[in-house]
């Protein structure tokens, strides 16, 4: 984390780029979502835009930005910008099994702090998620994955993502859900849960393993009412796959084992 002129950045382990901020403000709200893309597909997505009537809008006072700004239609702010690729090209790697005949598991006094590797994807609010997998379609490119009805989905990326980069689940109004932060292993999934405990953030959900995306996971609380999700193994989808979407009936859409989620895990708490 740094802070750069009152806004608290926030990076992963050996990277430049700048996965999220956080701002000073009267109460919990999520103020945009910024999407990277080539800088060859800018004039695509200008014609995109003004093929669909949607409105351009300038940056938010006091940032900088050459992106394209408009609103989805819940009013979240959308920007896409040039930007170098961050997403992965591959499926990210997980530490392998332990060998035989050997102790596998560290000492507790030797283990290291867990620092994700990159942010995996977002998990908003919506009042309809129909209309937002319509949008993020025709307006960004983006392609369904998965969904259960009319109350979650899923989208990746065309050149290549994790199974999703954003999910959208119902609720009577925009936010934030979670941020899913990528780490090596199930292990430093534990470790990760360990250090935020000790810290005091022991609200959350896990450990499990979701139906979608296949990934392991342990979600903590923040202290506003969204969650920093550990994840790891998630499925992925190469560029050359046209992924078959599905429609899944919703006791197989969330998780295939762990413990029994908080009964306010889907409270929407920037309607609240």
């Amino acid at each position: 984390m740094k802070n750069e002129n009152g806004i608290l950045g926030l990076y992963t382990n050996a990277s430049a780029h700048r996965w999220a901020c956080v701002a000073e403000g009267k109460r919990k709200k999520l103020h945009y979502v910024s999407f990277g893309a080539y800088e060859d597909d800018m004039v695509r997505f200008r014609e995109r835009l003004d093929r669909l009537n949607i409105d351009r809008l300038d940056p938010p006072p006091g940032l900088e930005s050459n992106g394209l700004w408009f609103r989805d239609p819940d009013g979240t702010l959308v920007e896409i910008r040039v930007a170098e690729r961050t997403s992965p090209d591959t499926k990210s790697p997980v530490d392998p099994p332990g060998a035989t005949a050997s102790r596998n598991a560290p000492s507790r006094s030797s283990v290291h702090r867990v620092r994700p590797r990159r942010l995996a994807h977002i998990l908003l609010f919506t009042k309809d998620v129909v209309k937002a997998v319509a949008f993020y379609r025709d307006a960004l490119g983006l392609r369904l994955t998965d969904r259960s009805g009319d109350l979650v989905a899923f989208m990746h990326g065309i050149h290549g993502s994790d199974h999703h980069i954003i999910a959208f689940v119902q609720s009577d109004g925009p936010g934030l859900h979670h941020c899913s932060w990528d780490v090596s292993s199930v292990n430093e999934i534990g470790l990760g849960a360990n250090h935020m405990a000790a810290k005091g953030f022991v609200r959350g959900w896990g450990f499990g393993r979701h139906v979608l995306g296949s990934n392991y996971f342990h979600y903590i609380r923040d202290p506003w009412g969204s969650y920093a999700e550990y994840s790891t193994d998630i499925d992925y989808i190469p560029v050359d796959h046209d992924w078959q979407d599905g429609d899944h009936p919703a006791e197989d859409s969330f998780y295939v084992w762990g413990p029994k989620p908080p009964d306010d895990f889907e409270k929407n708490f920037e309607t609240a």
